[in-house]
């Protein structure tokens, strides 16, 4: 059976999500077609990018030519990520076949990294570096977090006879979390030997892949690593122009979701959560009426 040709797009940014799949292309050895997106412009929120990408208006994204000839979306770096190597990766160059124990395993960190190190790690990003006032808590909050997070993938690697999260090999598992630890500095996380000896001497292995390293520059030089011996007065310094974009994007979000709210489907949508949450509520107080009524000790006749 001939391997299938692939036609795949691209849509990226230097950013820890952007990098994995360029990451994952690189290392698979698979032509792609790239297309940077300019976040600072809000790219990803044009109506083209919206109706032919990702609805999300979120990077990583891809399009490829699917098994009918037509052109399918891949949205979400975790669904690119599995697409490409439930696809392409026939040899199994980072992955395991499907159904053996380490297809599963990989799959616990793909979606560990997914719905723990990524958003938590994002939040501690914003906290430290993009908000535009200085809450100490949610900075605490999400650094103490992320630190946890590490200090997971540290006893997860300090058991592997590989130096890898997964058996005997780099899987996508790897690659999706490399990113995230990379820009530990960025997000205020400062790694050491002492605590994180077989996490760092794991970046050091992942970068040390000629298709990770060549990913990793993908559409522009990746430069977080060089933010590890930077003091935090000139990481933040760096994050000044970043602030400002986020920021304004931030208020466009806002604004669109308001002009939302303000439609005849966002009004017909209260109204009917409204009339919801007042049916709970009297439900909810029938059967506190209801308890009550049970528990209530009878009368001693005289």
């Amino acid at each position: 059976m001939s391997q299938p040709q692939p036609n795949i797009h691209l849509y990226t940014a230097q950013t820890p999500n952007g990098i994995k799949v360029s990451m994952l292309l690189e290392e698979l050895g698979l032509p792609y077609t790239l297309h940077a997106i300019d976040l600072a412009k809000n790219e990803q929120k044009e109506p083209w990018f919206l109706d032919e990408v990702n609805p999300n208006g979120r990077i990583p994204a891809l399009t490829d030519t699917f098994t009918d000839g037509k052109q399918i979306r891949l949205f979400e770096s975790g669904s690119v990520m599995q697409y490409l190597v439930e696809r392409y990766d026939v040899d199994h160059k980072v992955s395991y076949p499907r159904g053996t124990r380490e297809y599963w395993e990989v799959n616990n960190w793909l979606f560990w990294q997914m719905g723990g190190l990524g958003p938590m790690q994002g939040q501690a990003n914003h906290f430290a570096r993009y908000a535009p006032v200085k809450i100490q808590y949610g900075i605490d909050r999400y650094q103490n977090e992320t630190r946890r997070l590490y200090r997971v993938m540290e006893t997860q690697l300090a058991k592997s006879t590989s130096g890898y999260l997964v058996g005997d090999r780099c899987t996508v598992a790897d690659i999706a979390c490399w990113g995230w630890v990379a820009a530990s500095a960025w997000a205020g996380v400062k790694l050491d030997k002492t605590e994180f000896p077989n996490l760092m001497a794991w970046v050091d292995r992942i970068v040390a892949r000629p298709g990770c390293n060549k990913g990793r520059h993908v559409p522009k030089p990746h430069t977080m690593l060089d933010y590890w011996d930077k003091s935090e007065e000139e990481i933040d310094k760096a994050a000044e122009e970043a602030r400002g974009w986020i920021q304004q994007s931030m208020k466009e979000d806002a604004k669109q979701s308001k002009i939302g709210s303000k439609s005849e489907a966002g009004r017909k949508w209260r109204y009917v959560n409204v009339q919801r949450l007042v049916k709970n509520a009297e439900s909810a107080k029938a059967t506190v009426a209801n308890v009550e009524s049970r528990d209530k000790p009878c009368a001693q006749s005289g």
